[in-house]
Parts: structure tokens; sequence; C-alpha cells
């Protein structure tokens, strides 16, 4: 079972509420999706710069694996506080843990509500079993 401390999207990003801000990620269905297990194939990783607003929905950046690029969807919009410096030079944190370390961006939230289109952990897990 995925983390349930926060909210998930059809396009497998994770958002969860930190503070008076929100933190953004990748599922590891996703990671697992681009790299097959193999944490070497993740090649490069595209994040935005602080002070760039996103509209939930909006491509915020991109990832790329040997195999394929994926947009990386806003769950909510906001403005980006930071992005992991991490990332784009230890793309292995992805595959290692998606969940904490593996952290995307943190946003200030346009609104404190992260209902909308956003899935539960079991509501992701019952998508996933039903459409992969």
């Amino acid at each position: 079972m995925r983390p349930d401390d926060r909210k998930y999207t059809r396009t497998h990003e994770w958002v969860k509420p930190d503070g008076d801000t929100v933190v953004i990620g990748i599922t590891d269905f996703a990671v697992n999706e681009l790299c097959s297990g193999n944490e070497g194939d993740l090649v490069y990783c595209d994040l935005p710069e602080a002070g760039r607003t996103v509209d939930a929905g909006e491509t915020f950046g991109e990832i790329e694996s040997v195999k394929a690029v994926a947009d990386l969807n806003a769950p909510v919009s906001g403005t980006v506080l930071e992005a992991n410096p991490a990332i784009e030079d230890h793309l292995e944190i992805l595959s290692k843990d998606p969940w904490n370390q593996g952290w995307m961006i943190r946003l200030a939230p346009k609104s404190k509500n992260l209902d909308g289109d956003l899935l539960s952990a079991a509501q992701y897990e019952a998508y996933l079993a039903e459409s992969h």
C-alpha cells in the first residue's frame, strides 16, 4: 500500500501537505514504468525554478529514462518555492525513496483544499488495479 498521508493523481504524481506548503513527487509506479527496476535507466529530470506558478494539471517538468520521456504534472495550483536539488544530479534517489527523499518540488498552494480530482491511497491502488 502506498503512503496514506498524501493524495495521488491518475498521472502518477503525489502531493503531501507540509505545514503551509505542499510537497510533490512521483509514485513508485511511475518510477518503475520509466526504469523497469533498473535505476540506471533514469537519465534526466527537468524541474522548474522557484517563483514559477503552475495550475493543477499543468506540466511543471519532465523526467526521462532510456525508454521514455514523461511529463510531470502539477496535482494542485500554486507557486514553486523550491525544487529538490538532489534529484537532478542523483536520479537514483527516485528509485530508492520516491516518497521522502525523492520529492520533486515544494509549492505554496493557491488553496488548502487537496480534494478535487485527487485520489486517496486506496483509490489510487484501485485505479492501478483496474487500469494497468
